[in-house]
């Protein structure tokens, strides 16, 4: 049922736009467009496939047209004030982490981690190869480790 993927839309939403408002405009707009294709979703597929495709299309072409590219590039550098104090500390640094990796790194972390969809799911939905995915998500996961470590090693105080 399309009301069940809100909450994943939302997250997944959270995640491309780094930015809480962003994201619930970005999901409105998915939830509109999915509701005029409606004829187009085939029964029996997935459903969750089809909308996290339409979000995937409806993002990239915003930032294309430069309508969210000023606030997007905004959103790289520094959270949503209002997000971030409802995070506690280790999400709000992973969070800080993912949106330093290159957009089309943090799009199949994040459709891999937080979703838990399969390489072949991540490939429909960012109409990209296969192979590519995976190269990206490896890519993506091992640039999200390295920026982790220079997080945390940063935060340890020498104490004399």
């Amino acid at each position: 049922m399309l009301s069940e993927q809100i909450p994943r839309l939302r997250r997944y939403a959270r995640g491309l736009t780094q930015n809480t408002s962003e994201a619930d405009d970005l999901v409105q707009d998915v939830l509109e467009r999915a509701w005029d294709k409606r004829l187009s979703w085939q029964v029996g597929s997935n459903l969750r496939a089809w909308l996290f495709t339409i979000m995937h299309n409806v993002f990239v072409n915003g930032v294309r047209r430069n309508k969210m590219a000023k606030d997007y590039k905004a959103a790289l550098t520094q959270s949503s004030p209002g997000y971030v104090e409802e995070t506690p500390l280790l999400l709000r640094d992973l969070e800080n982490c993912l949106a330093q990796l290159k957009p089309e790194y943090r799009e199949v972390v994040l459709l891999a981690g937080l979703e838990g969809m399969s390489y072949k799911e991540i490939a429909a939905v960012t109409a990209v190869p296969l192979g590519t995915v995976m190269s990206r998500l490896s890519r993506g996961r091992e640039e999200l480790r390295e920026l982790i470590s220079e997080q945390q090693a940063s935060k340890v105080v020498r104490i004399k």
